[in-house]
C-alpha cells in the first residue's frame, strides 16, 4: 500500500522544521486532526537489556524519531544501504538535506557532523546476491531491518549482512540523549517509557515489522532532518564501498558512478564484462 504525504507536513519549509512537527506528532498525534491518528496504536518503548512493547501513546510526551532512507536501489552493481538516525535535537545540524541535492565533497565533508549530530545511527546493507535472490525491495527493506535491528528495535532476528554493520548507540541510549519538548528525554516522561516514531523515506512503509509505528513520508529526506542524516550517512557510506569495488575491478568506473547504469559503465561492461559485484537480475538489455 502506497501512502500520501502526511497533511501537517504539506507546508515544510525545512528539514529542521520538519523534524519539529514530526517530534509533536509522534509525541501527541491526537493533538493532529485528520492524520491516521490510530498510527500509534502499538508504541514501542526502552528499557535496558529488554524488549519491551508499552502503554498508550496519547499518555506520554516523550517521542524518539528514527530516520531511515535508503541508497542504490537502481544500480546496475553494488548493495543497496539503509541508515537510520536518530538525531539529539532536530537543530543538531542545520546544514542537513537530501544528500542527492548536496555534491559527494560536501557529502563527504559533512560525514562526520552528521554522526556526531546523531543520538544514535546505524548503517546496513543488502548483498548483491540477496537483491538478485528477493529483488530489490525486498533487499532494500532488509537492510533497514538490519539497520533498525542493530540499534535495538524489538522483535527483529535478520542475519548479519555481507558488509558488517556501522553504529553507534542504541535507541535506549538515544532516549536519555534526544532532546524532547526543550528537555532531555529522562525529564520528558515519569515512568521511563518512550515512544518510537519511525519515519521512512517514500510512501511505503518497511514489511515484516509493525506498520502502525511507521509514517512513510514522500520527499522525506528533503523534509525530515533525521532522514536527511540518514540519507548522508547512507550514501557516504555506500560511495565508499564503490571506491573499493573499483581497486577490486579496475577499469569500470564504480568510484565515479557508483554502479549506476551510465554510458560509461555500459561501455565498461561491453569492453570487460559482468564482474561478481554486478546485479544478475540487473542486466540491462543488449549486453
Amino acid at each position: 500500500m502506497k501512502f500520501k504525504l502526511p497533511a501537517f507536513l504539506e507546508n515544510i519549509e525545512s528539514p529542521v522544521e520538519g523534524e519539529v512537527a514530526l517530534r509533536k506528532y509522534a509525541a501527541n498525534p491526537l493533538a493532529f486532526s485528520g492524520d491516521a491518528l490510530d498510527l500509534f496504536a502499538q508504541p514501542v518503548v526502552g528499557n535496558a537489556g529488554s524488549s519491551a512493547i508499552c502503554a498508550n501513546v496519547a499518555n506520554s510526551s516523550a517521542a524518539i524519531v528514527v530516520g531511515i532512507d535508503e541508497v542504490g536501489r537502481g544500480p546496475l552493481a553494488g548493495p543497496v544501504v539503509a541508515c537510520a538516525a536518530v538525531l539529539k535535537s532536530p537543530d543538531a545540524l542545520l546544514t542537513l538535506n537530501d544528500s542527492k541535492k548536496l555534491s559527494r565533497p560536501k557529502r563527504e565533508a559533512m560525514f562526520d557532523a552528521v554522526k556526531e549530530a546523531c543520538a544514535c545511527y546505524a548503517i546496513a546493507s543488502a548483498s548483491v546476491e540477496e537483491i538478485d535472490e528477493m529483488n530489490i525491495l525486498e533487499a532494500d527493506f532488509l537492510a533497514m531491518r538490519r539497520a533498525l535491528q542493530a540499534l535495538g528495535f524489538p522483535g527483529l532476528n535478520e542475519s548479519a549482512p555481507e558488509i558488517p554493520i556501522e553504529v553507534k548507540g542504541s535507541l535506549n541510549d538515544a532516549s536519555n540523549a534526544v532532546i524532547l519538548n526543550g528537555a532531555p528525554r529522562n525529564e520528558g516522561s515519569s515512568d521511563g517509557s518512550y515512544n518510537i516514531l519511525i519515519a521512512v523515506d517514500g510512501n511505503l512503509k518497511i514489511d515484516k515489522m509493525p506498520q502502525d509505528i511507521q509514517m512513510p513520508i514522500v520527499k522525506g529526506d528533503g523534509r525530515i532532518a533525521s532522514i536527511s542524516a540518514a540519507s548522508i550517512l547512507a550514501k557516504v557510506f555506500r560511495d565508499r564501498y564503490m571506491d573499493k569495488l573499483e581497486e577490486l575491478y579496475p577499469g569500470y568506473g564504480f568510484d565515479k558512478h557508483a554502479g549506476y547504469g551510465t554510458k560509461a559503465h555500459l561501455d565498461a561492461i561491453r569492453r570487460q564484462g559482468f564482474t561478481p559485484a554486478h546485479r544478475k537480475s540487473f542486466h540491462p538489455k543488449g549486453l
